[in-house]
Protein backbone atom coordinates (compact mmCIF):
# COMPACT_ATOMS: atom_id res chain seq x y z
CA UNK A 1 0.00 0.00 0.00
CA UNK A 2 1.51 3.35 -0.84
CA UNK A 3 2.23 5.47 1.71
CA UNK A 4 0.00 8.38 0.11
CA UNK A 5 -3.21 6.85 0.66
CA UNK A 6 -5.70 7.79 3.34
CA UNK A 7 -6.29 4.62 4.48
CA UNK A 8 -4.56 1.56 6.32
CA UNK A 9 -3.31 -1.20 5.48
CA UNK A 10 -4.15 -3.45 7.55
CA UNK A 11 -0.69 -5.98 7.13
CA UNK A 12 1.13 -2.32 8.13
CA UNK A 13 1.86 -3.04 11.83
CA UNK A 14 3.53 0.18 12.38
CA UNK A 15 2.26 2.37 15.23
CA UNK A 16 -0.56 4.42 13.91
CA UNK A 17 0.87 7.34 15.18
CA UNK A 18 4.52 6.27 13.42
CA UNK A 19 1.80 6.04 10.57
CA UNK A 20 0.07 9.37 10.32
CA UNK A 21 2.81 11.13 11.21
CA UNK A 22 4.97 9.54 8.17
CA UNK A 23 1.58 10.44 5.93
CA UNK A 24 1.92 14.18 7.08
CA UNK A 25 5.62 14.60 6.36
CA UNK A 26 5.50 12.90 2.77
CA UNK A 27 2.38 15.32 1.64
CA UNK A 28 3.37 17.99 3.11
CA UNK A 29 1.31 18.27 6.00
CA UNK A 30 4.02 18.31 8.58
CA UNK A 31 7.18 20.62 7.98
CA UNK A 32 10.15 20.42 9.56
CA UNK A 33 9.88 22.80 12.38
CA UNK A 34 6.80 20.83 13.40
CA UNK A 35 8.81 17.57 13.25
CA UNK A 36 11.40 19.75 15.85
CA UNK A 37 8.80 20.55 17.96
CA UNK A 38 7.48 16.36 18.31
CA UNK A 39 10.96 15.56 18.39
CA UNK A 40 11.75 17.94 21.61
CA UNK A 41 8.29 17.55 23.19
CA UNK A 42 8.68 13.57 22.92
CA UNK A 43 11.00 12.98 25.83
CA UNK A 44 8.91 15.61 28.30
CA UNK A 45 6.34 13.92 27.60
CA UNK A 46 8.25 10.33 28.32
CA UNK A 47 9.72 12.08 31.39
CA UNK A 48 6.46 12.47 32.32
CA UNK A 49 4.92 9.40 31.94
CA UNK A 50 7.61 7.58 33.71
CA UNK A 51 6.67 9.59 36.70
CA UNK A 52 3.16 9.26 36.71
CA UNK A 53 3.35 5.62 36.75
CA UNK A 54 5.99 4.86 38.65
CA UNK A 55 9.85 6.80 38.66
CA UNK A 56 11.48 9.04 36.04
CA UNK A 57 14.57 7.17 37.44
CA UNK A 58 15.24 3.60 35.78
CA UNK A 59 16.08 2.83 32.40
CA UNK A 60 13.23 0.27 31.93
CA UNK A 61 10.82 2.77 33.01
CA UNK A 62 11.55 5.01 30.81
CA UNK A 63 11.73 2.42 27.34
CA UNK A 64 8.01 1.54 29.40
CA UNK A 65 7.28 5.31 29.14
CA UNK A 66 8.16 5.33 25.33
CA UNK A 67 5.77 2.61 24.51
CA UNK A 68 2.85 4.28 26.95
CA UNK A 69 3.15 7.83 25.08
CA UNK A 70 3.55 6.21 21.07
CA UNK A 71 0.44 3.94 22.27
CA UNK A 72 -1.47 6.70 23.79
CA UNK A 73 -1.30 9.21 20.75
CA UNK A 74 -2.01 6.13 18.54
CA UNK A 75 -5.53 4.77 20.25
CA UNK A 76 -6.61 8.96 20.25
CA UNK A 77 -5.46 9.45 16.77
CA UNK A 78 -7.09 6.19 15.40
CA UNK A 79 -10.17 6.43 17.15
CA UNK A 80 -11.02 10.11 17.22
CA UNK A 81 -9.95 10.04 12.86
CA UNK A 82 -11.85 6.65 12.28
CA UNK A 83 -8.42 5.42 10.91
CA UNK A 84 -8.06 8.52 8.59
CA UNK A 85 -4.50 9.18 8.11
CA UNK A 86 -5.13 11.99 6.67
CA UNK A 87 -7.35 13.69 9.29
CA UNK A 88 -4.54 11.99 11.92
CA UNK A 89 -1.76 14.11 9.98
CA UNK A 90 -3.84 17.43 10.83
CA UNK A 91 -4.53 16.95 14.18
CA UNK A 92 -0.45 16.46 14.79
CA UNK A 93 0.29 19.49 12.94
CA UNK A 94 -2.80 21.34 14.17
CA UNK A 95 -2.33 20.31 18.24
CA UNK A 96 1.32 19.47 20.39
CA UNK A 97 2.51 16.16 20.95
CA UNK A 98 1.79 15.88 24.02
CA UNK A 99 -1.70 17.20 24.28
CA UNK A 100 -2.43 14.22 21.86
CA UNK A 101 -0.82 12.01 24.70
CA UNK A 102 -3.12 13.37 27.07
CA UNK A 103 -6.25 13.31 25.00
CA UNK A 104 -5.56 9.59 24.49
CA UNK A 105 -5.07 9.46 28.74
CA UNK A 106 -7.92 11.22 28.84
CA UNK A 107 -9.77 8.42 26.58
CA UNK A 108 -8.43 5.45 28.86
CA UNK A 109 -9.71 7.34 32.16
CA UNK A 110 -13.25 8.21 30.68
CA UNK A 111 -13.25 3.88 29.58
CA UNK A 112 -12.77 3.15 33.11
CA UNK A 113 -14.55 5.44 34.87
CA UNK A 114 -17.47 3.59 33.05
CA UNK A 115 -19.82 1.04 34.91
CA UNK A 116 -18.42 -2.74 34.40
CA UNK A 117 -21.26 -4.26 36.59
CA UNK A 118 -25.08 -3.84 36.59
CA UNK A 119 -25.34 -3.89 40.35
CA UNK A 120 -25.30 -0.98 42.10
CA UNK A 121 -23.86 -1.58 45.02
CA UNK A 122 -20.89 -2.58 42.64
CA UNK A 123 -21.01 1.05 40.95
CA UNK A 124 -18.30 3.56 41.60
CA UNK A 125 -18.40 7.04 41.90
CA UNK A 126 -17.74 8.24 38.03
CA UNK A 127 -14.31 10.15 38.92
CA UNK A 128 -10.88 8.70 38.25
CA UNK A 129 -8.72 7.95 41.41
CA UNK A 130 -5.84 7.45 42.03
CA UNK A 131 -6.08 4.10 43.43
CA UNK A 132 -6.80 3.46 39.52
CA UNK A 133 -3.40 4.32 37.89
CA UNK A 134 -2.15 0.48 37.65
CA UNK A 135 -5.31 0.07 35.81
CA UNK A 136 -4.34 3.10 33.35
CA UNK A 137 -1.16 1.63 33.13
CA UNK A 138 -2.07 -1.92 31.09
CA UNK A 139 -4.82 -0.12 29.06
CA UNK A 140 -2.35 2.55 28.45
CA UNK A 141 -0.24 -0.60 26.20
CA UNK A 142 -3.50 -2.06 24.58
CA UNK A 143 -4.79 -1.87 21.35
CA UNK A 144 -7.29 0.04 19.88
CA UNK A 145 -9.40 -3.37 19.21
CA UNK A 146 -9.12 -4.03 22.60
CA UNK A 147 -10.41 -0.64 24.14
CA UNK A 148 -12.92 -0.56 21.21
CA UNK A 149 -14.48 -4.05 22.43
CA UNK A 150 -14.02 -2.73 26.16
CA UNK A 151 -15.94 0.32 25.32
CA UNK A 152 -18.89 -1.39 23.91
CA UNK A 153 -19.39 -3.50 26.69
CA UNK A 154 -19.42 -0.77 29.23
CA UNK A 155 -21.45 1.31 26.86
CA UNK A 156 -24.47 -1.22 27.01
CA UNK A 157 -23.93 -1.78 30.93
CA UNK A 158 -24.38 2.02 31.09
CA UNK A 159 -27.12 1.78 28.89
CA UNK A 160 -28.95 -0.87 31.26
CA UNK A 161 -28.53 1.30 34.29
CA UNK A 162 -29.50 4.56 33.00
CA UNK A 163 -32.63 2.43 31.51
CA UNK A 164 -33.45 1.62 35.00
CA UNK A 165 -32.79 4.84 35.73
CA UNK A 166 -35.82 5.89 33.51
CA UNK A 167 -37.76 3.01 34.51
CA UNK A 168 -37.88 3.70 38.51
CA UNK A 169 -37.68 7.28 37.94
CA UNK A 170 -41.49 6.45 35.36
CA UNK A 171 -42.87 4.86 38.97
CA UNK A 172 -41.80 7.27 41.28
CA UNK A 173 -38.31 6.62 41.84
CA UNK A 174 -35.59 8.84 42.25
CA UNK A 175 -32.05 7.98 41.03
CA UNK A 176 -30.70 8.21 44.35
CA UNK A 177 -32.63 6.23 46.26
CA UNK A 178 -32.21 3.66 43.37
CA UNK A 179 -28.24 3.83 44.07
CA UNK A 180 -28.55 3.10 47.34
CA UNK A 181 -29.86 -0.38 46.86
CA UNK A 182 -28.85 -3.63 47.02
CA UNK A 183 -30.14 -4.80 43.90
CA UNK A 184 -29.14 -5.37 39.81
CA UNK A 185 -30.71 -2.66 37.09
CA UNK A 186 -31.85 -5.61 35.15
CA UNK A 187 -34.01 -6.27 38.51
CA UNK A 188 -35.69 -2.87 38.51
CA UNK A 189 -36.68 -3.46 34.94
CA UNK A 190 -38.12 -6.61 35.29
CA UNK A 191 -40.32 -5.13 38.17
CA UNK A 192 -40.60 -2.19 35.86
CA UNK A 193 -42.02 -4.59 33.21
CA UNK A 194 -44.41 -6.42 35.29
CA UNK A 195 -45.66 -3.40 36.85
CA UNK A 196 -46.43 -2.42 33.82
CA UNK A 197 -48.54 -5.11 33.13
CA UNK A 198 -50.06 -5.21 36.47
CA UNK A 199 -51.34 -1.16 36.03
CA UNK A 200 -49.16 -0.13 38.78
CA UNK A 201 -48.13 3.74 38.27
CA UNK A 202 -45.59 3.70 41.37
CA UNK A 203 -42.95 1.59 42.73
CA UNK A 204 -44.19 -1.38 44.85
CA UNK A 205 -43.23 -2.41 48.21
CA UNK A 206 -43.15 -6.84 48.57
CA UNK A 207 -47.37 -6.80 49.76
CA UNK A 208 -48.16 -4.73 46.51
CA UNK A 209 -45.90 -6.63 44.10
CA UNK A 210 -47.08 -9.74 46.03
CA UNK A 211 -50.86 -8.13 45.02
CA UNK A 212 -49.60 -7.43 41.42
CA UNK A 213 -48.59 -11.26 40.54
CA UNK A 214 -51.75 -12.43 41.71
CA UNK A 215 -53.86 -9.89 39.92
CA UNK A 216 -51.78 -11.26 36.81
CA UNK A 217 -52.40 -15.01 37.94
CA UNK A 218 -56.29 -14.34 37.67
CA UNK A 219 -55.95 -12.50 34.18
CA UNK A 220 -54.21 -16.05 32.86
CA UNK A 221 -56.72 -18.48 34.75
CA UNK A 222 -59.77 -16.45 33.06
CA UNK A 223 -58.30 -16.93 29.71
CA UNK A 224 -56.99 -13.66 29.13
CA UNK A 225 -53.49 -13.47 27.87
CA UNK A 226 -51.20 -11.79 29.65
CA UNK A 227 -48.39 -10.34 27.55
CA UNK A 228 -45.34 -7.95 28.24
CA UNK A 229 -44.85 -4.64 26.85
CA UNK A 230 -42.99 -1.28 26.65
CA UNK A 231 -44.56 1.55 27.87
CA UNK A 232 -45.28 4.83 26.21
CA UNK A 233 -42.58 7.63 26.03
CA UNK A 234 -39.30 5.08 26.46
CA UNK A 235 -36.49 7.00 24.84
CA UNK A 236 -35.20 5.02 21.36
CA UNK A 237 -31.77 4.17 23.41
CA UNK A 238 -32.92 2.28 25.96
CA UNK A 239 -35.76 0.23 23.49
CA UNK A 240 -33.11 -2.28 22.26
CA UNK A 241 -31.94 -3.12 25.87
CA UNK A 242 -35.68 -3.49 27.20
CA UNK A 243 -36.67 -4.89 24.63
CA UNK A 244 -34.50 -7.37 25.13
CA UNK A 245 -35.36 -8.31 29.01
CA UNK A 246 -38.82 -7.89 28.31
CA UNK A 247 -38.68 -10.96 25.59
CA UNK A 248 -36.30 -13.01 27.93
CA UNK A 249 -38.96 -12.50 30.81
CA UNK A 250 -41.80 -13.39 28.56
CA UNK A 251 -40.10 -16.53 27.61
CA UNK A 252 -38.21 -17.40 30.86
CA UNK A 253 -40.20 -15.68 33.97
CA UNK A 254 -43.73 -15.53 32.97
CA UNK A 255 -44.40 -19.29 32.85
CA UNK A 256 -43.46 -19.26 36.65
CA UNK A 257 -45.01 -16.27 37.55
CA UNK A 258 -48.42 -16.87 36.38
CA UNK A 259 -48.09 -20.89 38.21
CA UNK A 260 -50.40 -20.19 40.46
CA UNK A 261 -48.92 -23.21 42.14
CA UNK A 262 -46.38 -21.69 43.40
CA UNK A 263 -46.98 -18.76 45.99
CA UNK A 264 -45.37 -15.48 45.03
CA UNK A 265 -43.02 -15.74 48.40
CA UNK A 266 -41.68 -19.23 47.65
CA UNK A 267 -41.07 -18.03 43.84
CA UNK A 268 -39.19 -14.26 44.39
CA UNK A 269 -37.70 -14.97 47.82
CA UNK A 270 -36.71 -18.61 48.32
CA UNK A 271 -36.38 -19.68 45.05
CA UNK A 272 -32.73 -19.72 43.53
CA UNK A 273 -33.38 -19.05 40.47
CA UNK A 274 -35.98 -15.77 41.07
CA UNK A 275 -33.70 -14.77 44.49
CA UNK A 276 -32.74 -10.95 43.61
CA UNK A 277 -34.09 -11.43 40.15
CA UNK A 278 -36.97 -8.63 40.82
CA UNK A 279 -36.91 -5.53 42.96
CA UNK A 280 -39.09 -3.92 45.34
CA UNK A 281 -39.03 -1.23 48.38
CA UNK A 282 -38.08 -2.72 51.52
CA UNK A 283 -40.52 -0.19 53.44
CA UNK A 284 -40.72 -2.40 56.61
CA UNK A 285 -44.49 -2.35 56.42
CA UNK A 286 -45.20 -5.09 59.33
CA UNK A 287 -42.62 -3.15 61.93
CA UNK A 288 -43.93 0.22 61.33
CA UNK A 289 -46.60 1.69 64.16
CA UNK A 290 -50.30 3.02 62.58
CA UNK A 291 -49.18 6.61 63.07
CA UNK A 292 -45.89 5.96 61.03
CA UNK A 293 -47.80 4.35 58.71
CA UNK A 294 -50.62 6.92 58.08
CA UNK A 295 -47.64 9.56 57.74
CA UNK A 296 -45.56 7.43 55.39
CA UNK A 297 -49.00 7.55 53.45
CA UNK A 298 -49.46 11.40 53.64
CA UNK A 299 -46.47 12.15 51.84
CA UNK A 300 -46.55 9.38 49.49
CA UNK A 301 -49.94 10.66 48.56
CA UNK A 302 -48.53 14.33 48.47
CA UNK A 303 -45.27 13.83 46.92
CA UNK A 304 -46.77 10.68 44.55
CA UNK A 305 -43.19 9.32 45.27
CA UNK A 306 -41.18 12.08 43.27
CA UNK A 307 -38.34 12.57 45.46
CA UNK A 308 -36.29 14.51 42.48
CA UNK A 309 -35.06 18.24 44.12
CA UNK A 310 -37.18 19.67 41.23
CA UNK A 311 -40.39 17.95 42.25
CA UNK A 312 -40.11 18.97 45.85
CA UNK A 313 -38.99 22.24 45.69
CA UNK A 314 -42.44 22.58 43.04
CA UNK A 315 -44.02 21.17 46.37
CA UNK A 316 -43.01 22.91 48.85
CA UNK A 317 -43.06 25.81 46.91
CA UNK A 318 -47.14 25.27 46.79
CA UNK A 319 -47.02 24.87 50.34
CA UNK A 320 -45.67 27.82 51.35
CA UNK A 321 -47.84 29.88 48.71
CA UNK A 322 -50.75 28.23 50.01
CA UNK A 323 -52.19 26.48 46.80
CA UNK A 324 -52.82 23.23 45.42
CA UNK A 325 -49.81 21.18 46.65
CA UNK A 326 -48.65 19.88 43.21
CA UNK A 327 -45.02 18.53 41.73
CA UNK A 328 -45.63 20.17 38.44
CA UNK A 329 -46.92 23.54 37.27
CA UNK A 330 -47.73 24.76 33.92
CA UNK A 331 -45.83 28.29 33.19
CA UNK A 332 -49.37 30.00 33.79
CA UNK A 333 -49.34 28.69 37.32
CA UNK A 334 -46.39 29.82 38.18
CA UNK A 335 -46.32 33.01 37.07
CA UNK A 336 -49.66 33.55 39.25
CA UNK A 337 -47.97 31.65 42.38
CA UNK A 338 -44.75 34.89 41.80
CA UNK A 339 -47.91 37.15 41.41
CA UNK A 340 -49.25 36.12 44.90
CA UNK A 341 -45.65 35.51 46.64
CA UNK A 342 -45.43 39.91 45.61
CA UNK A 343 -48.46 40.23 47.70
CA UNK A 344 -47.50 38.73 50.51
CA UNK A 345 -48.70 35.50 50.26
CA UNK A 346 -45.01 33.48 50.66
CA UNK A 347 -44.73 32.08 54.16
CA UNK A 348 -41.29 29.55 53.88
CA UNK A 349 -42.30 28.22 57.61
CA UNK A 350 -45.25 26.12 55.99
CA UNK A 351 -43.44 24.32 54.17
CA UNK A 352 -40.54 23.79 56.74
CA UNK A 353 -43.35 22.25 59.26
CA UNK A 354 -44.62 19.84 56.52
CA UNK A 355 -41.02 18.59 55.91
CA UNK A 356 -40.86 17.96 59.66
CA UNK A 357 -44.36 16.18 59.86
CA UNK A 358 -44.50 14.54 57.07
CA UNK A 359 -41.13 14.02 55.23
CA UNK A 360 -38.91 10.44 56.46
CA UNK A 361 -37.76 10.72 59.33
CA UNK A 362 -33.82 9.41 57.46
CA UNK A 363 -34.54 12.51 54.78
CA UNK A 364 -35.43 15.67 56.99
CA UNK A 365 -32.06 17.10 57.16
CA UNK A 366 -31.95 16.73 53.05
CA UNK A 367 -34.84 18.09 52.17
CA UNK A 368 -35.04 20.91 55.08
CA UNK A 369 -31.57 21.97 53.70
CA UNK A 370 -33.03 21.74 50.31
CA UNK A 371 -35.85 24.12 50.54
CA UNK A 372 -33.89 26.42 53.08
CA UNK A 373 -31.19 27.07 49.75
CA UNK A 374 -33.91 27.73 47.60
CA UNK A 375 -35.28 30.24 49.78
CA UNK A 376 -32.25 32.32 50.74
CA UNK A 377 -30.97 31.85 46.90
CA UNK A 378 -34.33 32.80 45.43
CA UNK A 379 -36.40 34.76 47.40
CA UNK A 380 -35.42 38.28 46.16
CA UNK A 381 -35.84 37.34 42.78
CA UNK A 382 -39.15 36.33 43.51
CA UNK A 383 -40.61 39.04 45.18
CA UNK A 384 -38.65 41.99 43.40
CA UNK A 385 -41.34 44.30 42.13
CA UNK A 386 -39.38 45.74 39.49
CA UNK A 387 -39.32 42.66 37.71
CA UNK A 388 -42.56 43.85 36.48
CA UNK A 389 -42.57 41.34 33.54
CA UNK A 390 -41.27 38.24 35.90
CA UNK A 391 -38.30 37.48 34.06
CA UNK A 392 -35.98 36.92 36.31
CA UNK A 393 -39.07 35.26 38.25
CA UNK A 394 -39.61 32.86 35.64
CA UNK A 395 -35.85 32.10 35.35
CA UNK A 396 -35.73 31.06 38.74
CA UNK A 397 -38.65 29.10 38.95
CA UNK A 398 -37.57 27.40 35.51
CA UNK A 399 -33.91 26.05 37.03
CA UNK A 400 -34.94 24.75 40.19
CA UNK A 401 -38.90 24.04 39.45
CA UNK A 402 -40.93 21.64 37.39
CA UNK A 403 -42.62 23.73 34.98
CA UNK A 404 -44.54 22.79 32.28
CA UNK A 405 -46.03 24.62 28.93
CA UNK A 406 -49.89 24.84 29.67
CA UNK A 407 -51.33 22.02 26.70
CA UNK A 408 -52.89 23.84 24.03
CA UNK A 409 -56.99 24.85 23.76
CA UNK A 410 -58.51 23.11 21.09
CA UNK A 411 -59.51 25.02 18.26
CA UNK A 412 -63.43 25.89 18.02
CA UNK A 413 -65.38 24.45 15.66
CA UNK A 414 -66.72 26.96 12.53
CA UNK A 415 -69.80 27.96 12.39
Amino acid sequence: MQETSASISIYDHRPFFEKALRFGLQNGLIDAAKLESIRTDAPKGMVQIARYFGTEFLRPELEKSRERIVNLISLHLEEDTGGDLHQAAELLRENSLLSRSKAGSEMLKALLTMPDNTHFSMQESGEFRDEMIPVLAKWSLKTLPEYQQELAKRSEIQTRIEASFWFAQKLGLARRELQNTDTDSEAVVRTGLLAHAAGLSLMPNWAQFETAVQQLRKRAESGKPVLLALPKGVPAEFRPVLQATLEVMQEHDMPKILDSSVKPRKLFIQSLAFMGRYFWLDEGVDDISELDRAISDQWLKVTQRHTDDSSLITLFLCIATGVTRKTTLTETAAASLVRKIRKGGFQPQLATDFIFEYAPHEHHNDYQTLWQQFVSESERDLRDERDTRLVEAMSVLKLHCNLVKAPAKAAKPAK
